[in-house]
């Protein structure tokens, strides 16, 4: 396993964001977290990449325990995250934004050596070609419609060099088209880089179309884990996020 997360609980003075977690994710797999909101999703991510620290439990990723290990040290490790709320540099364009994070993955992310490194344009390139986003790559990332600054959020991490990516609600605001688009960007990432993928989701119909594993999360724990329509069908998971409309 890629990435194993067992008996993770987290508390915020009397409130238990997480009871008992345990998850885990292959190389390569990509698997969705569903749930209602304040159910621990944004907690246990928080917690994979260094902001917060467990109260209980332990995560391994690649063999190595990374609970605990600062932010910085866990990215170097190969994690990378995708926020809500598109974390790319505005003021640069499109093959800027890709140049800092395939040369951060060179460096290792150090501030200076990152500024003045030099890359291989026809990487950068490939890597926007492959997005469909080389049309883009002269626009100021601050021009960009939603969808493809979302787009361009997730090739980032890609071009970090990333072997697993943690997607925050990676389709929040988009369109049905530009969601198919990342549907598809998604899957074409895993077939070729082999990244493992762990996707939260409140869209399902983007979690119905992707395809993929679901892992449904409420009150903090994980009480069911399957393919789309076991997870609709499950009465728990219906009664507390779902509904019966589901």
């Amino acid at each position: 396993m890629l990435l194993e997360i067992s008996d993770l609980s987290k508390r915020f003075g009397g409130i238990r964001a997480l009871r008992g977690v345990d998850l885990t994710l292959g190389g390569g797999e990509v698997k969705c977290i569903i749930g209602p909101n304040g159910c621990g999703k944004s907690t246990l991510f928080n917690i994979l990449t260094g902001v917060l620290r467990p109260d209980e439990g332990k995560v391994i990723f690649d063999g190595q325990r990374i609970d605990g290990l600062a932010a910085h040290k866990i990215s170097r490790l190969g994690i990378g995250r995708k926020f809500q709320v598109p974390g790319i540099l505005s003021e640069l364009t499109v093959l800027e934004n890709i140049e800092v994070a395939s040369t951060a993955r060179a460096t290792l992310g150090g501030l200076w050596s990152t500024l003045f490194s030099g890359g291989d344009g026809s990487v950068y390139r490939r890597h926007l070609m492959d997005a469909d986003l080389w049309k883009y790559a002269d626009q100021p990332a601050s021009e960009l419609p939603h969808g493809i600054k979302q787009r361009l959020e997730i090739l980032m991490l890609v071009a970090r060099g990333s072997r697993l990516l943690l997607l925050d609600e990676p389709t929040a605001g988009m369109t049905a088209s530009e969601t198919n688009a990342t549907i598809q960007l998604i899957n074409e990432i895993n077939a070729e880089t082999g990244a493992a993928i762990l996707v939260i989701e409140h869209d399902m119909s983007f979690v119905r179309s992707i395809g993929r594993p679901v892992a449904a999360m409420i009150r903090g724990r994980i009480v069911r884990e399957g393919d789309y329509d076991d997870i609709q069908a499950d009465p728990e998971v219906r009664s507390a996020y779902l509904g019966e409309r589901a």
